[in-house]
């Protein structure tokens, strides 16, 4: 049974009364908030099977908006309060667009200690994306996230550890996207008393996760959400700002983020606009809309098993039979 999106407040409580709740936090930014949405909301959808869920979505008033997104916000959103008001059984807050080097400096960030806190105290399960999740390791647990030197981005093997009830079912190797500048060292973050059940030794961990008095934690450095072709349209738009020089950092090339045989062209595009040749025409004669439908999406069935692990586990919390 589909994810019911529940956009006002009767809506919502009426959606509870016939299954469970499910709040989703968008923080992205308005390039890519709608298409966020779609990728959390799709995981749901494949993830609980036949079980009725409600989908509430909520975004925080300190992500800058401008007015398409804002008129999407506005029909289809809720405020924070409610979100407080009435606690949902699971919660999602994904991660959003770094303004700020420091994160405790982000226009949100009050907001978001916030939510975390209320979270870990108020809903059974919460599962927290990239800057978020890095935000609850620094807020629980002292756990300060660390700048890399260059962006980690594009699609990395990963080790599973099929023991957990968060990976059973996913195969021991596995291939996942990251794209962040930052990072929660794996030490630290295990020190901090976090199971890994998925980790690599390329970009740390992806997945860690603990129990927080009544509430499963689960923290997600990866982006299994992520589309076939979102690292590629991450980097259009990077490259794109960089030829029109509205940024002088240099674009960094996504590994692995096409076809085999799309990668040499695109290989060749990013040296050509990173070297001499910082031009407009050049990046846009590039048919990034023909590579990105050849884009493999080998992630994909890995993810859904994730996500059905994850509610099938918050699910087990909630029944009293279970305890």
């Amino acid at each position: 049974m589909p994810a019911r999106i529940v956009s006002d407040a009767s809506a919502r409580d009426n959606a509870a009364l016939s299954g469970r709740s499910v709040a989703l936090i968008n923080n992205m930014p308005d390039g890519a908030f709608v298409a966020t949405e779609r990728q959390f909301v799709g995981l749901l959808d494949e993830g609980v099977g036949s079980e009725s869920i409600s989908v509430n979505l909520y975004t925080m008033g300190g992500v800058p908006r401008g007015d398409k997104v804002a008129e999407i916000v506005e029909e289809r959103y809720q405020p924070m309060a409610t979100l407080f008001e009435h606690a949902p059984d699971v919660l999602i807050i994904t991660g959003s667009n770094p303004i700020e080097r420091d994160m405790q400096d982000e226009p949100y960030w009050e907001e978001l200690v916030r939510t975390v806190k209320w979270g870990v105290g108020s809903v059974e399960s919460v599962l927290l994306s990239c800057l978020s999740a890095h935000a609850a390791l620094t807020v629980l647990d002292g756990v300060e996230r660390v700048r890399r030197p260059f962006k980690c981005t594009g699609v990395f093997p990963q080790l599973v550890d099929q023991a957990h009830p968060l990976s059973a079912g996913i195969d021991v190797e596995i291939l996942l996207p990251h794209s962040r500048n930052n990072e929660s060292p794996v030490a630290a973050v295990r020190d901090a008393g976090y199971d890994v059940p998925i980790e690599s030794d390329a970009v740390g961990w992806s997945v860690a996760t603990r129990r927080v008095d009544t509430c499963d934690l689960v923290l997600v450095q990866g982006h299994p959400e992520y589309d076939p072709t979102s690292l590629l349209r991450e980097y259009h738009r990077d490259a794109s700002r960089y030829v029109r020089h509205e940024r002088d950092d240099l674009p960094i090339l996504p590994l692995h983020c096409v076809a085999d045989d799309d990668w040499p062209a695109l290989e060749d595009l990013h040296r050509r606009i990173t070297g001499d040749e910082r031009d407009v025409g050049l990046l846009e004669s590039f048919p990034f809309d023909t590579v990105g439908a050849q884009t493999p999406w080998p992630w994909r069935e890995t993810a859904i098993r994730f996500y059905a692990n994850w509610l099938s586990q918050s699910r087990k919390s909630e029944d009293p039979h279970d305890a």
